[in-house]
């Protein structure tokens, strides 16, 4: 499976991401402009010693990003969205797309003709939005258990 990173703009988050994607086996897509560096102390921390163990490819466009990935579905995962994600049948190449931590995802790209469906994770109404290392970690964990837990011990 992938992971999609939109523009991520805290490097703590993402270094949260980057360990659960060597903790599943996903492929990590960042697609830049990031937030930060890669070398930022802040991403090292929260990611570990797990870099070294993670498949991170850093687009430049959404567009360089698409290419990578074609023919794999793209789940776009946003609070705008109706189908919850427990309500999906995933594959084992499925790519689950994040928009950046303070906006998420512009609607053009939630509406891109790549994009398989938009998903979301339930919340209480008076709710706005989880932490993004958590969303992605729901949805990649349910994905995963669809698939078996394939490849896990």
């Amino acid at each position: 499976m992938h992971i999609a990173l939109y523009q991520p703009e805290i490097p703590a988050n993402t270094g949260n991401i980057i360990r659960l994607a060597a903790n599943t086996g996903c492929q990590l897509h960042l697609i830049e402009p990031l937030g930060f560096d890669m070398d930022e102390k802040k991403l090292r921390r929260a990611g570990l010693d797990y870099h070294e163990h993670a498949h991170i490819n850093i687009h430049k466009d959404f567009s360089g990003f698409l290419t990578e990935v074609a023919g794999s579905r793209i789940f776009a995962c946003s609070t705008k969205a109706t189908r919850h994600y427990s309500q999906e049948n995933y594959q084992q190449d499925d790519v689950f797309l994040f928009g950046p931590e303070t906006r998420g995802l512009p609607e053009n790209i939630r509406e891109d003709t790549e994009v398989e469906g938009v998903i979301r994770i339930p919340m209480l109404v008076e709710s706005r939005s989880l932490n993004l290392s958590n969303a992605v970690a729901v949805i990649v964990y349910e994905a995963w258990r669809q698939n078996s837990y394939n490849g896990a011990i």
